[in-house]
């Protein structure tokens, strides 16, 4: 029995992703391994920033990087960065930030429940567009000798769609010299975009590493220009600045280190085809079920290429509404979490890529128990 077990804490089988809620993602042997040894170690952390944060770069193709406690954590030093450079008096009196430039310009559409990571450093936020469209004018019109910096965010919980491109963004923050962050927490994969933010000119990119990369829930990564790059450190753990709440233990960063590199090398490469596996053995023992239709559904709606199972429910013929099944998945033992934000439409969603082996056989069973189904 682990200590999850003697706590009394249930145990989840995840077909909703890797979202923090439920612990990130779960991590490899070869991730653990390295954790522990660097867990039996005394090293400098300055040192193993340096030398975690140079091989980050070359994998991202930026010219500099640091592993950091999450990917909100790297855009409160980011932001922090872009308001005070390298200066030891500015970076001291944050979050004051009075006098200073401070501005961080975000479009409309790209509001979210973690954009207060650009505020806690003492930036405002100076909104543009509407949440459904952005004109060119209005970043350049936004733009004057107070903005710090432009905010740009990718997740399926903003808008897309009518918002002004990144490479429009990057093009009208280079011609006033603004940088512009990226927040690309959950846009592994595909493997292609470590880099392709970076070449497409932002300044800063803050990745989760506890996403698809598969390392500690409470890593991230911050890449990108190596003056920022260095004016963030400052801000951060082991020094005093803003960040230092925002501790990475050495045994993360290495956790880190050795998750992007199995990444980058085998993972990428092979789980693809396992989540397809998982896809495909739902689909094809749930779909003569009467009343209910599996679809395999490729890519997801922000258009990762990942692949999920949607199962449509006919609620007068099953006798069960799709939040009805939802709601008995999750009281059982084990839980087992699926996407439920399109339960009113009578659809259940399992995305495979934080399911474990045969975690596919137990959500099949479990759903034909739900529906008495033999």
């Amino acid at each position: 029995m682990g200590t999850i077990d003697e706590l009394g804490v249930r145990r989840v089988i995840n077909c909703l992703g890797s979202w923090t809620i439920l612990g990130g993602s779960v991590l490899s042997k070869e991730v653990l391994d390295a954790m522990a040894d660097a867990a039996r170690s005394y090293v400098v952390i300055d040192e193993l920033e340096e030398k975690a944060g140079n091989y980050v770069a070359k994998v991202t193709g930026a010219e500099a990087a640091y592993v950091t406690s999450g990917s909100a954590a790297a855009l409160v030093l980011a932001t922090a960065a872009c308001i005070t450079g390298k200066d030891p008096a500015k970076i001291h009196r944050l979050p004051n930030t009075e006098g200073l430039k401070n501005e961080v310009v975000i479009q409309r559409g790209h509001r979210n429940v973690y954009d207060h990571a650009f505020r806690v450093p003492g930036a405002k936020l100076v909104e543009i567009g509407i949440a459904s469209r952005t004109a060119p004018w209005e970043l350049e019109a936004a733009i004057n000798e107070k903005t710090a910096a432009i905010a740009y965010v990718l997740s399926f919980t903003c808008a897309q769609r009518g918002m002004l491109t990144l490479e429009q963004v990057v093009e009208t923050a280079k011609k006033h010299k603004v940088p512009v962050i990226v927040d690309a927490a959950a846009e592994i994969p595909p493997v292609e975009n470590l880099r392709k933010f970076i070449e497409a000119g932002a300044d800063l990119v803050a990745f989760s590493g506890g996403k698809g990369l598969r390392g500690p829930n409470n890593t991230g990564i911050l890449c990108g220009r190596r003056d920022l790059v260095e004016a963030a450190k400052l801000q951060a753990y082991p020094h005093d600045g803003v960040g230092r709440p925002m501790k990475v233990g050495k045994e993360c960063i290495a956790g880190l280190v050795k998750a992007l590199q199995m990444y980058v090398e085998k993972v990428s490469k092979e789980e693809q085809q396992i989540w397809e596996s998982r896809v495909r053995y739902i689909v094809e023992n749930l779909n003569d079920i009467p009343g209910l239709e599996s679809n395999r559904v490729f890519p997801d709606e922000p258009g990762h290429p990942i692949p999920s199972a949607c199962l449509c429910l006919d609620g007068e013929k099953l006798g069960k509404t799709a939040a009805q099944v939802i709601e008995a998945l999750w009281s059982g033992d084990p839980a087992i979490r699926v996407w439920d934000l399109d339960a009113d439409r009578g659809v259940v969603k399992i995305v495979p890529t934080t399911m474990q082996d045969g975690d596919e056989k137990v959500v099949v069973d479990r759903i034909k128990e739900i529906l008495n189904v033999h």
